[in-house]
Formats: C-alpha cells, structure tokens, sequence
C-alpha cells in the first residue's frame, strides 16, 4: 500500500507518519510511507490544510490529526 503524507514538516504531520506506522504494524499491514513537504507538490493535490493523507493516488484525508480508527480503516481498504 502506497501511501503519502503531505505536509511541510509540522508536528502533526510527523505525527500522522507515526500514527499511520505504528496502526500499519498492529494490523501486520505492509505500508509505503513518502513524506511529500514540497508545497507545490502538496498544492498538486489539492490539499489546503495539512497533514494531508494520499492512499494508492486518492487524496483520504486533508487538515488535522486523522483519528486512530479512520487510519484503520485506510488500511483495509
């Protein structure tokens, strides 16, 4: 599973990168995480508020911390 977190490096970006690893190795889930900080990058998505989650190229979540259980739910998808 490809993942992306977009973001300029804050802390609830980095956070959301930890989050994500930490529900992917309780599920026994094999993730790639790219941590994309280019703003024009993240701009390409669409995305106006970060961290900013992209799954397999489809923008899942934009703004704020994603809770425990949306990460899970990512990751069953």
């Amino acid at each position: 599973m490809d993942i992306k977190v977009l973001g300029t490096g804050c802390a609830n970006c980095k956070r959301t990168v930890e989050m994500i690893q930490q529900a992917a190795q309780a599920k026994g889930v094999a993730v790639n995480i790219d941590k994309v900080e280019d703003i024009r990058a993240i701009m390409g998505y669409g995305i106006l508020s970060t961290p900013g989650v992209v799954i397999n190229g489809e923008v899942v979540h934009a703004g704020g911390l994603p809770t425990r259980e949306k990460i899970e739910q990512w990751l069953h998808a």
